[in-house]
């Protein structure tokens, strides 16, 4: 996972929701590997480069809104490979729902080889509600990533 923040990467602030994020996947039985940059498009970009070739998922937390150094999005989508638009369109419309800020959020997600890369929001709670938004569909989407068989259920 990787943390997106200027003022965490000089060591300003603590990593509230790298933390949380980091617990989030620990209880669901992933091994974590974090990073912390500041918010420079080029290290971003190839922070998730360096962490998509030893990793299936790759979790961002920061950048995504409007402000003018949240250049996370421009970095994620110069890294992918292929885009994945509905898990950002999901996490935007459960956002949206819990506050009127979630309208600023410009989070992207899509895939570099065979992992899983999403922008998720700098703040605890939007970690926590964008990965809960993910969870049910994750581990399928690595699976199929990893062209591994999955059960495909008509509905």
């Amino acid at each position: 996972m990787l943390t997106i923040s200027d003022g965490v990467a000089v060591g300003e602030r603590e990593d509230a929701s790298g933390d949380e994020l980091e617990q989030l996947l620990g209880t669901d039985g992933y091994d974590v590997v974090r990073r912390v940059v500041p918010d420079e498009r080029e290290e971003i970009w190839a922070a998730i480069r360096d962490l998509a070739a030893e990793t299936r998922l790759v979790l961002t937390t920061g950048g995504t809104g409007v402000a003018p150094r949240d250049v996370t999005p421009e970095a994620t989508l110069g890294a992918l490979d292929r885009i994945v638009p509905g898990i950002a369109e999901a996490i935007r419309a459960d956002s949206i729902a819990k506050t009127p800020h979630a309208l600023l959020s410009r989070g992207v997600a899509g895939t570099i080889g065979q992992t899983l890369v999403v922008n998720l929001p700098g703040s605890p709670g939007g970690c926590r509600d964008g990965y809960a938004v993910i969870r049910p569909a994750l581990e399928h989407a690595l699976r199929l990533l990893s062209d591994e068989a999955t059960e495909h259920r008509q509905t």
